[in-house]
C-alpha cells in the first residue's frame, strides 16, 4: 500500500465554512483511500495564507517528520506561502502541491518551481500557471472535479426559480445578480442565494440593503445562508436555472453540480467557467454565458430565459445531454493519483 502524507486547511471538515477547496481535498483524499492508497492527513493550522510565524514554525516540523523519499501532497493555499520548505526538502521528499486558485506570487512561484509536481483542479488552472511562471508542462497535471449522480430536476413551466450557490462575496457577483433582479423585477421569478452571509459580512450587508431598499422583499430574493448535505440537495432540487455571476472561478464546482441534476446554467464567462458548464454531447451548450461584471448582460439574459419558452426547453435538453457526460470523483482522484506516482 502506497502512503501519501497529505498537508491540509484545519477547517477542512467545518460544516459551518463549506468551500469548493475544502470540498475538493477531502473528496480526492478519500478517493485515493478508496483506490487503496495509504492517506495521512496532517491540518496546518492558522489563517492560512496569512500564518503567524508560530504557526509557520508548526508547519516546518510537520515536514520535518516526513520520512525520506514520502509522496507529500499540499493545498496550494498552504503551499503559496512557505516556498523555504519546497527548496529545503526537494531532494528529500516528493511533493506535489495541489493548485486550486492561483495566487501569481514571487512566494508560489518558488514554491511550484520546488515542487516534484504541480496538480490543478482544471485546465485552465493548468494553462494559466503554465503561462504565469513558466513550468514545465511535463509536470503539471490536470484533475477537474468530480460530481455525484443526483436525480433530474422537475421544473416549473415558467422557469421563475433561480439558485445562486456561492458565498456572498464581491468576486461571487452577487451585487450583480441583485442589479439584474431589480432590472427584471416586473417578471415572474423568485430567487435563492444559498452561501455564507459572514465570509464579508459587510458587503452581504450591503446588497442586501440595496435589494431591500429597492423592493426586492426577503420572500422574493432569499438569503439562507450555507448549507451542506440534504438541505443543499433541497435547493438544488427546488431549482429551474442556476445563477453564478462571478467575477472569476478557476472550475466552478457548484455548475456541475446544477448540471447534474439538469438545471441550465447562466454564469459569468470567465476563466474557468466555460470549461465546467462544457457542451451536451450534441455540441449545444447548456446554458448562457455573459460577460463578467457586466450586469445589464446579466439582465439580458434572465429576461430572455423568463420570456423565451423556446429557449428554456432548448437549453433543458441541453442540460440533460450534458449530465450524462460528467464524470464522478473517483475518475478525479485516479488523475491525482497518477500524477502523485510521477513524483
Amino acid at each position: 500500500m502506497t502512503v501519501v502524507e497529505a498537508v491540509l486547511p484545519n477547517d477542512i471538515d467545518d460544516p459551518t465554512a463549506p468551500s469548493g477547496g475544502n470540498h475538493y481535498d477531502r473528496r480526492v483524499l478519500d478517493g485515493l483511500a478508496d483506490l487503496g492508497w495509504s492517506v495521512r492527513e496532517h491540518a496546518a493550522h492558522g489563517a492560512w495564507p496569512t500564518p503567524s510565524d508560530a504557526e509557520r514554525d508548526d508547519l516546518a516540523a510537520i515536514f520535518d517528520g516526513f520520512p525520506d523519499g514520502a509522496p507529500v501532497l499540499v493545498d496550494g493555499l498552504i503551499a503559496s506561502v512557505v516556498p523555504e520548505l519546497f527548496e529545503k526538502h526537494a531532494h528529500r521528499l516528493r511533493t506535489a502541491i495541489l493548485v486550486h486558485l492561483p495566487h501569481d506570487s514571487a512566494a508560489e512561484a518558488r514554491a511550484l518551481a520546488a515542487a516534484a509536481t504541480v496538480i490543478a483542479t482544471s485546465e485552465w488552472t493548468r494553462r494559466a500557471l503554465l503561462a504565469r511562471y513558466g513550468l514545465p508542462a511535463s509536470g503539471v497535471h490536470a484533475a477537474a472535479p468530480g460530481v455525484d449522480p443526483a436525480p433530474l430536476n422537475a421544473f416549473s413551466a415558467t422557469g421563475e426559480r433561480l439558485l445562486c450557490v456561492a458565498a456572498v462575496a464581491p468576486h461571487k457577483g452577487h451585487d450583480l445578480l441583485v442589479e439584474a433582479l431589480l432590472d427584471t423585477r416586473e417578471l415572474p421569478w423568485e430567487c435563492t442565494c444559498v452561501g455564507s452571509v459572514v465570509r464579508d459580512a459587510d458587503f452581504a450587508a450591503r446588497v442586501r440593503f440595496r435589494a431591500l431598499k429597492n423592493g426586492l422583499s426577503a420572500e422574493r430574493l432569499r438569503f439562507v445562508g450555507a448549507r451542506t448535505g440534504p438541505d443543499l440537495d433541497a435547493a438544488y432540487a427546488a431549482a429551474d436555472l442556476f445563477v453564478l455571476p462571478s467575477r472569476g472561478e478557476t472550475y466552478g464546482m457548484v455548475v456541475t453540480e446544477a448540471l447534474s441534476r439538469g438545471i441550465p446554467v447562466l454564469a459569468a464567462e470567465t476563466n474557468g467557467l466555460p470549461e465546467a458548464l462544457g457542451t451536451a454531447p450534441d455540441g449545444s451548450t447548456p446554458g448562457l454565458l455573459v460577460p463578467p461584471d457586466d450586469p445589464a448582460a446579466l439582465s439580458r439574459a434572465l429576461r430572455q430565459w423568463l420570456t423565451d419558452t423556446d429557449l428554456r426547453d432548448r437549453l433543458r435538453r441541453s442540460a440533460a445531454g450534458r449530465r450524462d457526460t460528467l464524470t464522478g470523483w473517483h475518475v478525479t482522484a485516479a488523475l491525482v493519483g497518477r500524477a502523485l506516482a510521477t513524483c
